[in-house]
């Protein structure tokens, strides 16, 4: 697997919005994922520093895996059909792993909030571009 970091959320000049995933240490590969208007402000909040009056979902997500005894481990792109990718969110819970199936948005949304790593199966870097072809 490959280890990404959130770059920034992009938005286009007809309002669709996009979540660039770059490898860690910012210098080959960008992964762009395209996500929803609501999706982009969940993601964009917290890296921002920003701090809502009242939990939202994934604030909620986060304090209640916490609340019942799990640990966030870690996101994961795992996979693309057509256009649409999928990942995963891994929790470890006393002595067993729990995979969750989720949108990616709503997976990088945890992982901004939890300070968990995100990872991309490695066979999805046919879909990266390089960071030079990138222009922010």
């Amino acid at each position: 697997m490959i280890e990404l970091k959130v770059k920034t959320v992009t938005v286009d000049f007809s309002g669709n919005f996009t979540v660039l995933l770059v490898d860690k240490e910012e210098e080959k590969m960008v992964l762009p994922i395209v996500i929803g208007a609501l999706e982009a402000h969940n993601i964009a909040m917290p890296i921002q520093g920003a701090t809502p009056p009242r939990p939202m979902t994934h604030d909620l997500l986060k304090t209640a895996i916490e609340e019942l005894g799990g640990v966030i481990e870690k996101v994961v792109i795992t996979s693309i059909k057509g256009n649409t990718y999928y990942a995963e969110i891994h929790i470890k819970q006393n002595d067993r792993t729990i995979v969750l199936d989720s949108r990616p948005s709503d997976a990088i949304a945890l992982a901004v909030r939890a300070n968990i790593p995100i990872f991309m199966n490695r066979w999805l870097v046919e879909f990266t571009y390089d960071m030079s072809d990138i222009k922010l």
